[in-house]
């Protein structure tokens, strides 16, 4: 049992005197101590650092409608600065030992799927309104009801989907796979696509890919940074050793920059437009791209806060996170300021789960893993040599993390396993999370009305697959009223 804190006299029922800080959150209470939480905030530090490096790459891949590219230092350096910003936030307001940075997947669907359509100002604008959409859901008790609608098996599908269209993402910009020439099929090996792979930058992906396999089976703590650090050292030496093409290392060149340090570049901070999306891309194209980011935020993030607090031992009797209505705000908050900070929406890490194996049961840990984030940000030059082909294999390996949740959709029933295959496989055919999603829902509801179950879906949920219907239908529709 916890012992518990007298805060009148600052002691600890066993007569141990404690700090302001104890007091606050509550560190004794919880049956840890300030070391832990040091070393917790450590641990999830060094097991999501590659965020630094991995979201700058995938949202530097992706290119607006005007064929605008982000700059990879502003990326990483407001990567780091956001991150820090909310894991502090959590950890104070919060607290619990939740680390806070940009979401993959969110990334991928910002960089590939929004900004084509539109500026990236607009994207991050969308990603803006996603962040104050989930704070009214959580405020109003919405947040709840649209869970509620959803089957799980459709939420789970979602993150599988998403799983398989972040490791094509990798495969392809790794130069492992590739459109071969001609197209006569769609994607083949290697980057010509022709069957055979070729280019050093594709030896460092599969060195890199293979030592983050053996590190992840063998439970090494910081196992993706790691392999991420191995495979650029690898990348460095082979760039001095041959002369490879700087073309072919893509935007990242593997060599030791002039210096390490630098003043961080938080240029990108404030760049978005709250309006710009609905003129370029249509209302009911960006409110449906709005509808994705909070779908696939809330639900990765209530997984990962209950899954969090479930293996510090922190849930009530009845299951409940302390602190959820809180925690949840935060949350939103978090996305807010990823948009604000055009580096994608922010939202509670998984990894947080390496802090919290440390030891870690408080939002100490938090303020950590913040101080560690705002040190990184000094070294943005060290992270800019890292190459494409040296962090995509963790693209690979999230999208097998994220995978692991097919083993919990019932296939042998198929009024969901059909939806739940629809979501998942349209996401990487399409190279869309959207379509993925909305097919599923569609094709969710349409099974349950064939089978004269059409209360069965909820309300929201038969609003939610309108509105998917006429994303698909958009042209027709823009046609039939003649703006076409």
């Amino acid at each position: 049992m916890a012992v518990g804190t007298d805060t009148s006299t600052g002691t600890s029922a066993e007569g141990t005197r404690t700090t302001g800080i104890d007091r606050y959150f509550g560190i004794t209470r919880r049956g840890s101590t300030p070391g832990r939480e040091a070393r917790g905030g450590l641990a999830t530090f060094f097991t999501m650092a590659y965020i630094i490096v991995l979201n700058p790459i995938i949202l530097a891949s992706g290119v607006d409608k005007f064929g605008r590219h982000l700059d990879f230092a502003q990326l990483s350096a407001s990567t780091a600065f956001i991150a820090c910003v909310m894991t502090f936030i959590m950890g104070v307001g919060g607290n619990l030992p939740l680390a806070i940075a940009a979401g993959l997947g969110l990334d991928a669907v910002v960089a590939f799927q929004i900004a084509p359509t539109m500026s990236w100002p607009d994207a991050m604008g969308l990603v803006v309104i996603e962040g104050i959409a989930i704070c009214v859901l959580v405020v109003t008790g919405l947040r709840q009801a649209i869970m509620d609608a959803i089957p799980l098996a459709m939420k789970q599908a979602i993150s599988v989907g998403i799983g398989l269209f972040i490791a094509f993402i990798g495969l392809v910009d790794s130069g492992f796979i590739h459109t071969p020439p001609g197209a006569s099929t769609p994607v083949g090996l290697g980057a010509n696509g022709g069957g055979t792979l070729i280019g050093w930058p594709t030896v460092v992906f599969v060195v890199g890919l293979l030592l983050m396999i053996v590190l992840l089976s063998r439970r090494v703590p910081g196992a993706i940074l790691l392999s991420i650090i191995g495979a650029t050292v690898v990348a460095i030496v082979i760039e001095a050793a041959v002369d490879v093409p700087d073309k072919a290392w893509g935007t990242q060149v593997p060599t030791w920059p002039d210096s390490a340090t630098s003043t961080p570049d938080l240029g990108l901070l404030g760049k978005f437009s709250i309006g710009g999306a609905f003129v370029h891309a249509g209302v009911i194209t960006a409110i449906v791209f709005i509808f994705t980011l909070v779908l696939s935020d809330f639900f990765d993030a209530m997984g990962t806060i209950v899954g969090i607090s479930n293996e510090a031992g922190l849930l009530d009797e009845q299951g409940r996170v302390p602190n959820i209505g809180r925690v949840l705000f935060i949350d939103g908050v978090a996305a807010i300021g990823g948009g604000m900070g055009s580096c994608s929406s922010n939202t509670c890490f998984i990894e947080s789960a390496a802090g919290v194996g440390e030891g870690a049961r408080t939002g100490l840990a938090n303020v950590v893993t913040a101080l560690l984030f705002a040190i990184a940000l000094f070294f943005t030059p060290i992270y800019s040599i890292v190459p494409s082909a040296a962090a995509t294999p963790a693209l690979v390996i999230v999208g097998f993390l994220l995978m692991t949740q097919v083993k919990s959709i019932p296939w042998d029933d198929w009024d969901i396993a059909i939806p739940a295959f629809l979501t998942i496989v349209l996401m990487p055919f399409t190279y869309s999370i959207t379509n993925g999603i909305g097919a599923g829902f569609i094709a969710y509801v349409v099974l349950k009305a064939s089978r004269g179950k059409w209360r069965e879906p909820g309300p929201l949920l038969w609003i939610i697959t309108v509105l998917f219907a006429a994303y698909f239908a958009l042209h027709p529709i823009k046609q039939a009223l003649g703006v076409e």
